[in-house]
């Protein structure tokens, strides 16, 4: 296969300034893209700002013969996703491509965690997500094309104990891509979460002595394929760790048709319910939910 590149493509990726979204930029703009490399240069709690790491990427993109701006503007609120996806629009004329890898990191358990630390991870991970979709949907769709990626974790899958913000707000991320994908279908825009994996800073604190290596660069050609033009896929989930390339997807069980239940119906039946011998999976685009409907009202039918 000959090499996938973006000449022409305009990226705006937040998070930019270190770790994974620092290792997306460098490879998208080595390919040809001109990129907005967003980040705020905050701690990994999201506090304070910083341009310094932005502008070493921008620094480091151009040296490579590539094209970069920076912009610390915040994803936090509405007014800085528009500005991020403006500095887009100010800088190249355009946005093709979203990548949303901004975070940050509040810790705490169910019962400890404070409601301040609560909306600081989710404004910055899921509403930050949405902050940057909306204004650059609108542009895509009028130019008919475009590429969205935003970051879930194995934690938005299936939860991890003191981190109750960022598993909800990387489970929400999920959803927002989804509808994404469907809404975008029919104008060229596909959309796609990436659930990866890689030694940054946001594994402060954590044991990862034995750890296989994990660097931001095994993820980066995974989303550089979700962002590329030739992306085959949408409405899909991709997992990059530790080299390890999957799919994860939602699945349900067969389950059981009773014209009634009583909560012992449901207690009695229950192995058959959790069955997951003959797993069903709807694909998300074109229409996932109207599938789920249709194969369930299809049993008081069968039954």
């Amino acid at each position: 296969m000959s090499e996938l590149r973006f000449d022409g493509r305009v990226a705006v990726i937040t998070g930019a300034g270190r770790g994974l979204g620092r290792a997306y930029a460098l490879l998208l703009a080595s390919r040809g893209a001109k990129v907005v490399v967003n980040d705020v240069g905050a701690s990994l709690k999201g506090e304070g700002v910083d341009v310094g790491p932005a502008e070493q990427v921008v620094q480091e993109i151009k040296a490579a013969g590539g094209d970069a701006v920076a912009c610390t503007e915040s994803v936090a609120t509405p007014e800085g996703g528009k500005a991020i996806v403006q500095a887009a629009l100010d800088s190249f004329g355009t946005v093709d491509i979203v990548i949303h890898s901004a975070g940050n990191v509040r810790r705490g358990s169910l019962e400890a965690l404070s409601i301040e630390d609560w909306h600081l991870v989710l404004d910055v991970h899921l509403n930050g997500g949405f902050h940057v979709v909306r204004p650059a949907f609108p542009i895509m769709a009028k130019a008919g094309y475009g590429r969205i990626v935003l970051t879930s974790s194995i934690n938005g899958l299936y939860g991890n104990a003191n981190v109750v913000n960022y598993s909800a707000a990387k489970g929400g991320l999920i959803g927002l891509a989804n509808v994404a994908a469907l809404e975008g279908a029919s104008k060229g825009i596909k959309a796609n979460v990436i659930v990866p994996a890689a030694l940054t800073r946001m594994a402060e604190g954590l044991d990862t002595s034995a750890y296989p290596p994990m660097e931001p660069e095994l993820v980066a050609p995974v989303v550089g394929y979700l962002a590329h033009e030739s992306c085959a896929i949408s409405g899909e989930m991709l997992i990059s760790a530790a080299g390890r390339v999957a799919r994860a997807f939602t699945a349900e069980s067969r389950g059981l048709y009773k014209p009634n239940w009583s909560i012992e119906d449901v207690a009695d039946n229950l192995d058959t319910i959790r069955s997951t011998d003959s797993p069903v999976v709807f694909p998300v685009v074109p229409s996932g939910h109207i599938d789920h409907l249709k194969y369930s009202f299809a049993m008081t039918k069968e039954g």
